[in-house]
């Protein structure tokens, strides 16, 4: 398997995930750190933030020890912009806005959105009507919760195309993508993006209005948490 890689600096790499691969090895199968250091032929890397391993995306990992800790200030300071994609199947309870709560485990493996707010999951949302009644929803995330995004989905009541574990429709993959990144390095703007490199309904995308108003998300006047 060969990474895309999407930017390359000294310091560190930006690859488009795909969906299925783990950011660490387990049951046998390699994840995608040493995947990218064979295919580099790196000795170490570092990732600077996770993306689960049904989300697809754009994904920075450090080439050195110091470049990590700095990811990992901006990561922590939310100095990093992180927009995703996602397809929702059903209609959902507001059409823009935020979903703010803490994040509880249940069973399963499952989180769920708690009306509590001592530690909050916060994500900014708009979307767009597209296809056969589905919408297409730009997220915002300002937190970095477990499975925050699916949560944030299922709790508006429009849970993720393909997400089982939260309810979503049947499909041939989960339609939740991270497809944009801003932020600075060493006073150094960056601003990537990319699109799902399988053959899906995310391969249409570019064709809907839905999208190409949401195509520069830091444009956007984003809803107030």
């Amino acid at each position: 398997m060969s990474i895309d890689i999407v930017f390359q600096h000294q310091d560190f790499i930006v690859v488009n995930k795909p969906i299925g691969l783990g950011v660490h090895s387990e049951h046998g199968q390699a994840g995608i750190v040493p995947i990218l250091c064979e295919q580099l032929a790196l000795p170490k890397l570092w990732l600077a933030h996770r993306l689960d391993k049904v989300t697809s995306g754009l994904l920075i990992l450090a080439k050195n020890a110091k470049a990590a800790a700095y990811f990992g200030e901006l990561f922590t300071e939310h100095k990093i912009q992180k927009y995703y994609l996602a397809i929702g199947t059903k209609k959902p309870k507001k059409k823009q806005g935020a979903i703010v709560g803490d994040m509880r485990k249940i069973r399963d493996g499952k989180w769920a959105l708690s009306t509590e707010k001592s530690n909050p999951a916060r994500t900014q949302f708009f979307s767009k009507p597209i296809d056969n009644g589905q919408r297409l929803f730009i997220l915002k995330p300002l937190t970095g919760k477990t499975h925050q995004l699916r949560v944030a989905m299922k709790s508006l009541g429009s849970p993720i195309l393909g997400d089982s574990l939260y309810k979503g429709e049947t499909s041939d993959r989960v339609y939740l993508h991270a497809f944009k990144l801003a932020f600075e390095y060493n006073n150094e703007p960056f601003s990537l993006s990319t699109m799902p490199n399988d053959k899906s309904q995310f391969d249409q995308l570019h064709l809907h209005d839905a999208f190409k108003q949401f195509a520069e998300p830091q444009e956007l006047a984003w809803p107030k948490v």
